[in-house]
C-alpha cells in the first residue's frame, strides 16, 4: 500500500511544538515534504527539520509570525519557487491564556484573537490563491471542543476557535468550486504546552468528562489529520471532526 501523502507538499503553521511538531513528523513519515513556521525557538525548529529529513523528505522552516501578512506572502512565494506550491495547508498555530472574562485585559484579548483568528487570513490566503491556480488542495484547521461545548476555558480562546469553525464552513463552499477541500478538527485537551496552560482544576476534572480518562497524545491527532488531508478522503468538505477522547456530555 502506498504512503498516505506520497509526493505531497504541506505547510503546517506552528510546527515546532505539540500538535504542530507531531503533524510535521507524521506527514513526513507518510511521504510529504513539509514546510512550517515557528515563532522563536531555533533549536526546536532544527529538531523538527531533522525529524522530517530522517524520513527522506524535504523540510523548509520559516521563522515568522502567523500574523505577519506581508511575511506570509513571501513564505508562500518562496515555497512556490522551491516546490511549486503546496497541496496541504494546516492552520495549527494558536495561543491561550488562563483568564476569567471579568479580568481579561485588552492586551490578552487582542493577543489571542489576533493570533488565532487574524492568522487564518494571513496564512491561508496566499496558499489558497496558489491552490486555486492548480484547481486542487486540502486545508485543515485545528479548532477546539471549547468552541462547541460550554467548557470552563477562556472566553477569548473559545471565541477565536468558534471563529475558525465559521471560517471552515464558509470557505469550504467557495473552495469546492476549485477542487479544494476545507475541514477542521475540534481537538480536546492534549498533552502539549498549550493544553498544560489550562488551570489545574480543569485538568483534574478532565478525567471525569473524558471516557478514555487521559490527555490526548499529539501523534494521535496527527494520525487522523493525515488521513483527512490525503487523497483517500475525497468526499468530505466543511466538516468539523471531534477528536477529544470521548467527552461525556
Amino acid at each position: 500500500m502506498s504512503l498516505l501523502l506520497e509526493g505531497k507538499r504541506a505547510f503546517v503553521s506552528g510546527g515546532t511544538r505539540g500538535i504542530g511538531a507531531a503533524l510535521c513528523e507524521v506527514f513526513a513519515r507518510e511521504g510529504a515534504d513539509v514546510a512550517f513556521n515557528y515563532h522563536s525557538s531555533d533549536d526546536l525548529a532544527e529538531q523538527v527539520k531533522a525529524k522530517i529529513e530522517s524520513y527522506g523528505r524535504k523540510a523548509l522552516p520559516f521563522k515568522i509570525s502567523v500574523t505577519d501578512r506581508v511575511g506570509m506572502k513571501k513564505v508562500a512565494r518562496e515555497i512556490f519557487n522551491e516546490w511549486g506550491g503546496v497541496d496541504i495547508l494546516v492552520n495549527n498555530a494558536a495561543v491561550n491564556k488562563a483568564d476569567n472574562f471579568a479580568t481579561t485585559t485588552d492586551h490578552s484579548w487582542d493577543w489571542v484573537v489576533d493570533t488565532n483568528v487574524n492568522s487564518l487570513f494571513s496564512v491561508t490566503k496566499p496558499f489558497y490563491k496558489l491552490m486555486i491556480r492548480k484547481r486542487k488542495g486540502n486545508i485543515l484547521n485545528i479548532t477546539s471542543i471549547g468552541a462547541i461545548r460550554a467548557l470552563p476555558t477562556s472566553v477569548h480562546y473559545a471565541t477565536s476557535k468558534a471563529a475558525m469553525i465559521g471560517f471552515t464552513k464558509c470557505l469550504s463552499r467557495e473552495a469546492a468550486n476549485f477542487g479544494i477541500c476545507v475541514n477542521a478538527i475540534a481537538a480536546g485537551i492534549f498533552d502539549t504546552d498549550l493544553g498544560n496552560t489550562l488551570p489545574d482544576r480543569l485538568l483534574l476534572a478532565h478525567e471525569n468528562w473524558v471516557s478514555f480518562q487521559r490527555l490526548g497524545k499529539p501523534a494521535e491527532l496527527a494520525e487522523i489529520a493525515c488521513f483527512l488531508v490525503s487523497d483517500r478522503n475525497s468526499y468530505m468538505n466543511g466538516e468539523i471532526i471531534t477528536v477529544d477522547g470521548g467527552t461525556i456530555t
